[in-house]
């Protein structure tokens, strides 16, 4: 396996980062930058460390600024798009399930338009439905909608699949819509196989995991990438962390870090990167210098990555195979400094 997957930000990280609370941002004058100059921002800043962005369709990337972008970023690539339609008002009842057949129409052909912006840039595509879903009891037909979704969905992946373009879909459990209907990586998996249902190869189409998202639904990170790796399905990451009760997208690490050291080990145990596959940082610094945050959260993942690659694997395997805990944990805090040495120095203090 290489021996350093690349990497891609995502450019959202560098904006107002407002909040219900501070709707201005807690860094209104980032907020009020254009995406070209947030992007030159972030590329001074971060340098080398990045080897590419990300950027929402059609409100940060777009047919008209692609060119201008482009010359920014320099060597840098854009590596993905993702649809973006959740922060337009007019998409507040959702856009694939908008109870308006005219607006889903319209959504189709602008998901169409971002696929094709993908396409002549050699990106991938993301569809986070978080407006794909209802906010009361009683408020949805679920039948219809999820009808709706599943048929959008359907239209996105054979269009990216006819374009060359891997799909990545992403779950989060609520936040826009408080009840997403992609929800959890299960009903991810539901909707992949809704797709083959149709008679879709889908084999175009795979999940993004946003580490956060999984947490926040007390998700393990490795078992579901070692699940997802085993189905063909592992297309992405969003590195991020938090606290597990809302989508924090805090940096790299800061909490979770078992399950973040867990995660790198399975993905480097399933070769993640071989085929060019990439760590996405998908963060939100509410009051935290932006630059210095996302570099932390990279600088970060790196060390925890170079752990997973020091660990002694074989023995943690011995151990996995026998359901050892005792001996995992041992192998585990081994890597990180709790060798025979330590052991020793704590039992001759105790002498």
């Amino acid at each position: 396996m290489a021996k350093r997957v690349k990497n891609s930000v995502g450019i959202w990280a560098f904006g107002g980062n407002a909040t219900r609370f501070m709707p201005s941002g807690y860094h209104p004058k980032h907020g009020a930058e254009s995406v070209l100059q947030r992007t030159a921002r972030a590329v001074e800043g971060l340098g080398v460390l990045v080897d590419g962005y990300e950027y929402h369709y059609p409100g940060e990337v777009n047919e008209k600024n692609l060119s201008r972008l482009r010359k920014i970023l320099g060597d840098r690539d854009i590596y993905c798009v993702a649809l973006g339609l959740f922060s337009d008002p007019k998409y507040k009842d959702g856009s694939f399930i908008n109870p308006s057949a005219k607006i889903r129409k319209e959504v189709r052909s602008i998901t169409r338009a971002g696929i094709d912006l993908a396409a002549d840039i050699g990106a991938h595509f993301i569809i986070w439905p978080g407006s794909e879903g209802y906010n009361y009891p009683f408020q949805c037909d679920y039948d219809a909608i999820w009808g709706f979704f599943i048929d959008g969905i359907a239209d996105a992946a054979e269009y990216c699949r006819s374009k060359g373009v891997t799909l990545f879909l992403e779950h989060k459990n609520s936040e826009p819509a408080m009840k997403i209907l992609m929800r959890d990586i299960g009903m991810t998996l539901f909707t992949i196989r809704k797709l083959k249902d149709l008679g879709l190869p889908a084999d175009n189409v795979k999940v993004n995991m946003d580490w956060q998202h999984l947490i926040m639904n007390g998700e393990p990170l490795a078992e579901y990438a070692a699940l997802l790796a085993r189905e063909n399905l592992l297309g992405h990451q969003h590195g991020n962390s938090g606290w597990g009760q809302f989508d924090d997208d805090n940096m790299v690490g800061t909490s979770f870090f078992m399950q973040t050291l867990a995660l790198a080990v399975e993905l480097r145990r399933v070769g993640y990167g071989l085929k060019g596959e990439r760590i996405g940082y998908d963060l939100f610094p509410y009051t935290e210098d932006q630059v210095a945050a996302v570099k932390r959260s990279i600088l970060q993942w790196e060390f925890i990555d170079d752990l997973a690659l020091k660990m002694d694997t074989k023995a943690l395997r011995e151990c996995q195979r026998n359901k050892d805990a005792v001996g995992c944990a041992a192998v585990v805090f081994e890597t990180l400094g709790l060798n025979d040495k330590f052991i020793a120095r704590i039992m001759k203090s105790r002498s």
